[in-house]
């Protein structure tokens, strides 16, 4: 049993300094053309039809805004996958195909059962993921338990627990239970976990004095059990970090999905636009690959992630952010400014900023940077682009006035919090004095 003596449960503050040591690189660009393009199929697809019960259902899922959680979203992407997979067996396809009666159908036919070994690729990548994060934190935590016959009773009451969600699962689909209906069972499983853990971390009187000294749970890992998963606590850094990205792709999977179950539809009809197949196969690339590659960026991430760190850490990191972050609301259609004054070329001008996500996700703010001289004439040093988050810096090759500026103005409705640090660094000038003295 690991000691937790002088430990404290991860802060977020902890984690906002781990995390900016692990920075996701942008997802491409195409993710995002690709999936407007995808859903601008979809509504022309929909022109002039009346849509069903679970295709209406579809398509105002495909315009709502995620969910604002990492694990629902990567069961949500989960979810699509699945739906996808049926859709693209070849039992499941429209007759005409089935039949492949011309060249053009046996074509499509080829490209259909490309995508779905892509679709397979990411779904065996997905489920991975889950079954070995799920089992390293279960067993993280089972280093800070009793390692006798309380440790076994422990492992083997969870065991017993996935065993018995396992067969309500195959239930339902033996039932004939859609793939919605079993993955949000599956999710309801997930939120059942994390009531269980928060209610056993809040535990009060005479059950937590049982909890803590008869089955041996460390009073520290009670409280990390009771917070984690606050609205906010620890793991609303990792979603203000990492969910922007998950979420786009949530989109672009729903969308895809859309697309395909509209589609089916035409093509049983006959109609077909000779450029949707070749937008729909880039965007399964596009989508596979980005998938994948987060999946393996954040599983490394959370490998690495301690539970738990000591007091005296925990304080340090506190005490920093407090000094060095500022936070600010920027309004809706308003801009926030700061200015430096810079005196000494070849100094740098260095910046950290990121948006405190709100239960909206509103993911992205401008910035843009410009010089202003002794005659007020400004000139154009960064060019305006929107960012979820941003780091760096730039050496002045002129002393003057810079601004830093970040811009809402494009939102009508919506503020977005700020957190950000700026800071100018004059450059490093080594005395005479000191240039002599090392001569010598």
């Amino acid at each position: 049993m690991a000691s937790t003596e002088g430990l404290v449960p991860i802060t977020r503050a902890f984690l906002a300094s781990y995390y900016d040591k692990h920075q996701f690189p942008p997802l491409s660009d195409e993710v995002s053309r690709l999936c407007d393009e995808i859903r601008s199929m979809a509504r022309d697809l929909q022109q002039g039809r009346t849509l069903s019960e679970g295709e209406s259902l579809l398509v105002h899922e495909a315009e709502s805004t995620p969910p604002h959680k990492i694990d629902e979203n990567m069961w949500k992407n989960r979810e699509q996958i699945e739906e996808i997979l049926f859709l693209l067996k070849r039992s499941n396809w429209p007759t005409m195909l089935q039949q492949q009666s011309t060249a053009q159908d046996a074509e499509l036919g080829a490209v259909l059962l490309r995508l779905k070994e892509k679709f397979e690729s990411a779904l065996e990548v997905l489920v991975t993921f889950q079954a070995r994060n799920s089992e390293h934190v279960f067993n993280t935590v089972m280093t800070y338990l009793p390692q006798d016959f309380r440790g076994t009773l422990i492992r083997q009451q969870k065991e017993r627990s996935e065993r018995n969600k396992q067969a309500a699962v195959e239930a339902l689909i033996n039932s004939g239970g859609s793939i919605r209906e079993q993955y949000a069972l599956l999710w309801n499983q997930q939120m059942e976990r994390r009531k269980q853990l928060a209610q056993l971390g809040s535990a009060t009187g005479v059950y937590k004095t049982l909890v803590k000294y008869l089955v041996g749970v460390p009073q520290v890992l009670l409280d990390f059990v009771r917070q984690i998963n606050d609205d906010e606590g620890p793991m609303e850094e990792q979603r203000h970090r990492y969910g922007p990205p998950l979420y786009s792709l949530t989109k672009m999977a729903l969308n895809i999905r859309l697309f395909l179950s509209l589609l089916w539809q035409h093509l049983e009809a006959g109609k077909l636009q000779g450029n949707q197949i070749p937008v729909l196969e880039k965007a399964v690339d596009v989508y596979v690959s980005e998938f994948e590659r987060f999946i393996k960026f954040i599983g490394n991430v959370f490998v690495n992630a301690p539970f738990f760190i000591t007091a005296e850490d925990a304080g340090a990191i506190e005490a920093s952010k407090n000094e060095e972050y500022q936070e600010v609301s920027v309004a809706a259609g308003k801009t926030h400014e700061v200015s430096l004054t810079v005196e000494d070329i070849n100094s740098y001008i260095a910046w950290d900023f990121s948006l405190i996500q709100g239960r909206l996700n509103l993911q992205d703010i401008g910035f843009s940077m410009e010089y202003e001289d002794s005659s007020g004439k400004k000139t154009p040093i960064l060019p305006y682009r929107r960012y979820e988050s941003d780091q760096g810096n730039f050496c002045t090759c002129m002393a003057g006035n810079y601004k830093l500026v970040w811009d809402n103005s494009y939102s009508s409705f919506f503020s977005k919090v700020l957190r950000y640090k700026v800071d100018c660094i004059p450059p490093v000038v080594e005395s005479s004095a000191s240039a002599n003295q090392l001569e010598g």
